[in-house]
């Protein structure tokens, strides 16, 4: 290696979707991330590893699936000392800094980040060592519980005010507009070596995240002018039920139209906020001196939300809303901006694509793919499938096609496998399985779905995607 790798900039918000974007047509005020969408790769079907927080930020950090890295659910964490792409640059002489959540709850606080900064740092209960069982059961939640109730009345409360979301990720970005100065204004303290290492900065923000509450009442009220809410009050049987699913609230009889506008309203004023912040790094890197187009800037998200959309709210679904996710990588000295790019990917992928450009070799047994080639325009032997895996359940994308196959329930009308085509019908309110013209596609997926661990036909040796 005879020039420096590329400095790495990652920018990840919590439950943003991605079509709450000026670049894909929404009203929504993102001009940062419009530029890099215009400037950059923008990747039009990436999909979440699970539309869920922390089993989707482990995968991201592992470069595997759910079920690849024993994180399907939402509690638990990576075996201490996992080889996430945070250690694997750390290996070679990267400075990695994270600003903000990770999610990371267990023994490990760092997952192979060399220094971490913010609100986040703490040990869940669950892996304090030695603890006295009645004493912690006396603070925390009945076993089985369910956050429904809360997010319920929180949505209720949608509107402006003050946030504690807000106040973390006000946090996150102070801290690392200080480590920008630290690390290039330091000409008054004596020169150290490490500041000439490459460096890959995570901020990580918690915004959209709920409850939905702004402190911004100008952009609460330009969106409340604008708010187009979803109108769909018949979900599918087969993908949500209000048995496993308490996240249905139907328009009319559990939500208000003022409570579904106002939560809107002020989910866009968030998306607005996070993008004002973005561009604050952008300046703060620019600021001490540093050359956009020398880094490699990624934005992604998690998940992203339902929004009312069937009647859902929250996450945990394979509908679009919740598991397609935005994802932008700019690179100018990589490739071309203006890349609109339509395959399957997956934020798995991230792994092997930063390995690729930074010419750092990726590790054996991901579940990652190196984008590169398809942000150049170079890959047209593309393995078109992204998958997605919550509680046992399954969705495979290819091509248009999302097949989805779901654990045994004790709820006989529940069916086991649904089957989407969003190049006919992209507001998912149809289910395929018993179209004869889909009979071979359907087959094929239940060969994938047994690979990949599920089904009634599971491989009891399943290891990996196979990529």
């Amino acid at each position: 290696m005879t020039t420096k790798r590329p400095n790495i900039l990652f920018l990840m918000s919590d439950q943003h979707r991605p079509d709450f974007t000026g670049y894909e047509g929404h009203p929504v005020r993102t001009p940062c991330l419009d530029w890099l969408a215009e400037t950059g790769a923008q990747f039009r079907n990436c999909y979440a590893p699970n539309p869920v927080c922390v089993p989707c930020r482990h995968s991201l950090a592992a470069g595997q699936l759910p079920r690849t890295c024993g994180q399907e659910s939402f509690h638990g964490d990576l075996q201490p000392s996992s080889l996430t792409f945070a250690k694997r640059f750390s290996q070679y002489a990267y400075n990695t800094v994270c600003c903000g959540k990770l999610h990371h709850s267990g023994w490990d606080q760092m997952q192979g980040w060399r220094k971490r900064i913010g609100e986040e740092l703490n040990v869940h209960t669950g892996f304090v060592e030695d603890r006295v069982p009645e004493e912690f059961a006396r603070y925390q939640q009945e076993e089985g519980a369910s956050d429904a109730p809360n997010f319920y009345n929180s949505l209720k409360r949608s509107g402006v005010g003050e946030n504690p979301v807000q106040f973390v990720d006000e946090y996150t970005v102070d801290g690392a507009l200080m480590w920008m100065k630290l690390q290039y204004q330091n000409g008054l303290r004596p020169h150290n070596p490490e500041t000439d290492a490459p460096v890959m900065l995570k901020v990580s923000l918690i915004a959209p995240h709920d409850p939905f509450i702004t402190d911004d009442p100008e952009a609460y009220a330009y969106h409340l002018n604008k708010a187009k809410p979803f109108t769909d009050e018949n979900p599918l049987p087969e993908m949500a039920t209000e048995k496993d699913w308490p996240g249905i609230w139907r328009p009319g009889k559990d939500l208000g139209k003022n409570d579904i506008r106002n939560a809107h309203a002020a989910y866009a004023a968030m998306i607005e906020r996070i993008d004002d912040q973005y561009q604050q790094v952008l300046d703060g890197l620019e600021a001490v001196g540093q050359d956009l187009d020398d880094w490699i800037i990624v934005y992604c998200s998690d998940h992203g939300e339902l929004m009312g959309e069937h009647n859902c709210w929250w996450k945990f679904k394979f509908y679009d809303g919740c598991v397609r996710v935005p994802l932008i990588i700019r690179a100018p000295k990589y490739f071309a901006g203006g890349k609109l790019i339509t395959e399957n990917v997956n934020l798995c992928d991230l792994y092997a694509t930063l390995c690729d450009m930074a010419d750092i070799p990726t590790p054996e047994g991901l579940d990652s793919r190196s984008l590169v080639p398809l942000a150049k325009g170079e890959a047209p032997n593309w393995n078109d499938e992204s998958i997605s895996q919550v509680g046992g359940n399954l969705m495979i994308k290819q091509g248009t096609l999302k097949y989805i196959w779901f654990c045994d329930t004790d709820e006989g009308e529940k069916r086991k496998e649904v089957l989407f085509d969003l190049s006919l019908n992209p507001e998912e309110n149809v289910n395929y399985i018993d179209d004869e013209k889909y009979t071979e596609a359907i087959e094929q997926f239940r060969v994938r779905c047994a690979a990949l661990g599920h089904g009634p036909n599971a491989d009891p040796n399943y290891v990996n995607a196979g990529y």
